[in-house]
């Protein structure tokens, strides 16, 4: 760390240069956390985990015995072992004893994105729940045909307060807060839908992924969903960055000036052939974005298009919003481009997934990383290679589910061992102490924990 210091000091290495390799080292450094411990007030398993997008502070975790906690995982409720051991318990929990909680498991529990004043869970029920979380109360609920399996909100939305539900009925339902009621329904799955998700660079489009094998991206302004996966649909490798197209393009084009100049010939001759070149001229329609804007409608083979051989389990969009990780009962990870829609053929090393149940994944900021949960293991794969970075091992059943912290570089995991285990960079003693002092100063002085 310090050589990076020094380089940063001399002016060597650019600022996010500098952050970004700190960040690295941090994560690549993750081990079963011997300073910070999470005291489960949970008696099922762990399936839903998830930080706040607001000030990275408070966990909220949903779990197979119809309770939902919150916990402060940056100010400790006590210490042990002579102040080294942090002990975080929880803020509160709502479980079936709540007048107003599920009666089934939580199979799902989010943060409102822009606020901490709300939160969402989902059952088997059948119910979603939107809490107020300074008062507990549910504020409005919302009556689903079939157990719920997964819900999600977009955190780039401006325009809607849309809660995305996947559930064991073939269609998709949008519920809207502020009306209490249900906007969409999305048709087009062939079986329960077990993972939904939005995308991280447009408000208005939808990915879900079924028991069917499909994945669909929805456009929520328009009928139908515009694009099916089909794992047999491939690129190699990754996009090259948009500079370099353009670069690329402009040394084409100077390099064959006599094709471009072929090509104004041909276009000339057409429009004094035709008259006006703008009526008659054939317009050849590409395979690539006109054949993905098919109705859902058309029994086409592409619109029966499978991305996996089995339920598509888990899906997470990357940071940047230009590529998309799936997981599914056949045990595969794919990497997906969303611009192309294709599969981009990284070959991720030999995992074992779960099938009973959807699992949650997880991406580093920089989306260099994804973190999966493999039976009782969680193992962290270099997205573009697909080669094991990491393997942790600290849970005695299978895991659920995953949440990274971006802020804190730290990772937060659930099991049916009822345990929620925290994985964080390597401290020193000295660091420990300093890291303590720092928290008896915020608690002091943050007295609100939930914003008004």
């Amino acid at each position: 760390m310090w050589k990076e210091v020094g380089q940063r000091e001399m002016g060597r290495l650019a600022p996010h240069s500098f952050v970004n390799r700190i960040k690295s080292n941090r994560i690549s450094s993750l081990e079963l956390s011997n300073y910070k411990e999470i005291l489960s007030a949970h008696k099922g398993a762990i399936n839903s985990l998830q930080v706040d997008l607001t000030d990275g502070r408070y966990l909220l975790a949903g779990a197979s015995d119809g309770s939902a906690a919150v916990y402060d995982v940056q100010c400790a409720a006590s210490y042990e072992g002579n102040g080294l051991v942090a002990k975080h318990e929880k803020i509160f929990v709502v479980d079936k004893q709540h007048e107003q909680g599920h009666k089934y498991a939580i199979s799902s529990a989010i943060w409102y994105p822009i606020d901490t004043g709300l939160f969402v869970t989902g059952s088997y029920d059948h119910y979603v729940n939107v809490w107020d979380t300074n008062s507990t109360q549910v504020v409005v609920n919302f009556k689903m045909p079939g157990k719920v399996y997964r819900t999600a909100m977009s955190s780039v939305a401006k325009s809607h307060m849309l809660i995305a539900t996947g559930t064991e009925d073939v269609q998709v339902r949008l519920c809207d807060i502020a009306s209490g009621a249900f906007t969409h329904t999305l048709s087009g799955h062939r079986d329960g839908v077990m993972t939904v998700e939005w995308s991280n660079s447009n408000e208005w489009v939808l990915v879900t992924g079924g028991c069917d094998g499909a994945i669909r991206f929805w456009d929520i302004r328009r009928a139908g969903c515009y694009l099916v996966l089909d794992q047999l649909q491939t690129q190699l490798g990754r996009r090259p960055p948009v500079l370099l197209q353009s670069s690329l393009k402009g040394s084409t084009s100077k390099s064959i000036p006599d094709q471009s100049s072929f090509l104004k010939a041909r276009t000339s001759q057409k429009k004094s052939a035709y008259g006006n070149g703008t009526k008659h001229t054939p317009i050849h329609r590409t395979k690539g974005s006109m054949g993905q804007r098919q109705h859902p409608g058309m029994l086409s083979s592409h619109d029966r298009a499978t991305a996996h051989y089995g339920a598509v389990i888990g899906l997470k969009v990357s940071e940047d919003g230009m590529y998309l990780l799936s997981a599914g009962s056949d045990s595969r990870l794919r990497l997906w481009d969303i611009e192309s829609g294709h599969n981009t053929l990284v070959n991720y090393e030999a995992t074992r997934l779960q099938t009973s149940k959807g699992i949650q994944l997880a991406v580093t900021q920089d989306s260099s990383l994804v973190f999966v949960p493999c039976m009782t293991t969680v193992k962290a794969f270099d997205i573009w290679s697909g080669r094991t970075s990491m393997t942790f091992r600290g849970h005695y059943e299978k895991v659920n589910c995953c949440w990274f912290s971006s802020q804190d570089q730290e990772l937060y995991t659930g099991s049916n061992d009822r345990q929620i285990l925290v994985w964080s960079p390597s401290k020193t003693v000295h660091a420990v102490e300093d890291d303590r002092c720092g928290e008896v100063l915020m608690s002091n002085s943050d007295q609100d924990n939930w914003s008004d």
